[in-house]
């Protein structure tokens, strides 16, 4: 509801009728435009928004993103107080039910979370079905969703205990579904989970043993693994979360809905973003390479990949977090030459004029990708690292919406323009 005289005046000058609609969080209602008719049998004004730029889907607790002041919160804490003091299964507990676990609650979470993490026998045999040059993603996508065939009591989405094991059987069982997707990829057998481990250092257990009776991951990867699932946890209404709740409002059980999530996130424009920075650092081969590539861009010959953002009109702050992970990883697996080309692109661009007047800075995929690529990681593995933190975020929209009363199930409206009444033309008159 509007407070006291919040509200805005609409004058219609094909009528000369005036209209007040009110306004709630600086937003009016799309359906009170409906009331604005030429005649009774109009049916009303609509707003026509390509890509969503400027509505309101639904309203939220969970993340808060200010593009313009570099800001990005979950459930109010600041992404860079979580990164540096909190660890994944902490911040899903808070993405989740809204406030930081106590000792005890946390312990129960993390027990309940990895001891879910071991997949069907059956559904192992389907991921050895794939093809040997099978995509990761394309595995795990189809691997999630057939997780809605093993628990058909994921259908009860309005039970709040069968919703809360559904999730915590998600996000326990999507890094063993990742892992094992990078196994398959390689030609590796599968290695299974090891719930002695920590969320970070049980998918690096999966992903890299070998021979070895016990896997113990380096603890500067399993931190920087930690750091990397907060910040791709959550992120407001971006494309995929934006699947997750509308094909969840057709109350179909999480695993379908998160599978439609997860192949809007293959997409290059999505999750397979830091891949294609990953193919500009290549291109552009060396530090002495940049101002021939800087002037090409100018020109419109090129692009520059993992600068700017639908929303950021600031620096990351992803990015500033990301960018110091990098060096504790370097410290372990090598210096990624890429690096170099990749921090004196990112100081020419921050400086020149043609970049900082279009607001061009440098969003997390910048050095996602030079990370997990020092990690070991195919570039063809990227999009399901975003996947996997991401579950979480996508398991919490899916929850708020469902228990959001306002919400319905998505159908958006469409302004048509093609031909009016024809009759058939037979087919000797065509």
């Amino acid at each position: 509801m509007a407070k006291n005289n919040e509200t805005l005046t609409i004058i219609d000058n094909r009528t000369g009728k005036e209209y007040e609609i009110p306004i709630w969080e600086d937003t009016i209602r799309a359906m009170d435009l409906r009331q604005i008719k030429v005649n009774e049998d109009d049916f009303g004004m609509m707003s026509y928004d390509p890509a969503y730029k400027n509505t309101a889907n639904t309203k939220s607790t969970i993340t808060l993103v200010d593009g313009e002041k570099g800001i990005l919160r979950y459930r109010g804490y600041p992404i860079d107080q979580l990164a540096q003091n909190s660890n994944t299964l902490e911040t899903a507990y808070l993405v989740l039910f809204g406030e930081l676990p106590n000792e005890k609650e946390l312990d129960q979470w993390v027990y309940d979370i990895m001891h879910h993490t071991i997949l069907h026998e059956s559904l192992k045999s389907l991921m050895h079905a794939f093809r040997y040059d099978a995509h990761p993603m394309g595995m795990f996508i189809s691997t999630v969703a057939a997780l809605s065939t093993f628990y058909p009591g994921a259908k009860k989405i309005d039970n709040p205990e069968k919703r809360l094991l559904q999730i915590q059987r998600l996000i326990a069982k999507v890094p063993t579904i990742a892992a094992f997707s990078y196994r398959h990829s390689v030609g590796l057998p599968y290695a299974y989970p090891d719930n002695d481990l920590s969320y970070a250092g049980n998918f690096l257990n999966m992903m890299y043993k070998m021979t070895e009776m016990k896997y113990k991951p380096h603890p500067a990867l399993e931190k920087a693994l930690d750091v990397l699932f907060i910040l791709h946890m959550d992120h407001e209404q971006n494309c995929g979360t934006a699947a997750m709740r509308g094909i969840g409002s057709s109350q179909v059980d999480p695993y379908s809905a998160m599978a439609g999530a997860a192949a809007a996130l293959y997409g290059p424009l999505h999750g397979g973003a830091n891949e294609r920075v990953l193919s500009m650092l290549s291109k552009i081969g060396s530090k002495d390479n940049i101002p021939d590539f800087i002037e090409s861009v100018k020109n419109g010959e090129q692009r520059l990949m993992g600068f700017g953002h639908r929303v950021y009109k600031n620096y990351d702050p992803r990015a500033k977090i990301i960018k110091g992970v990098a060096d504790d990883v370097f410290k372990v697996t090598g210096r990624n030459p890429m690096l170099d080309i990749a921090i004196e692109l990112e100081g020419i661009a921050l400086e020149d004029e043609y970049f900082v007047s279009r607001k061009l800075y440098p969003n997390v995929d910048f050095y996602s990708g030079i990370i997990y690529q020092a990690m070991g990681l195919p570039i063809s593995m990227f999009p399901v690292m975003f996947a996997l933190p991401r579950t979480v975020g996508w398991l919490a929209q899916w929850q708020e919406m469902l228990t959001d009363d306002e919400q319905k199930i998505a159908r958006p409206r469409q302004v048509y323009l093609g031909e009016g009444e024809r009759d058939f033309v037979p087919m000797n008159k065509r």
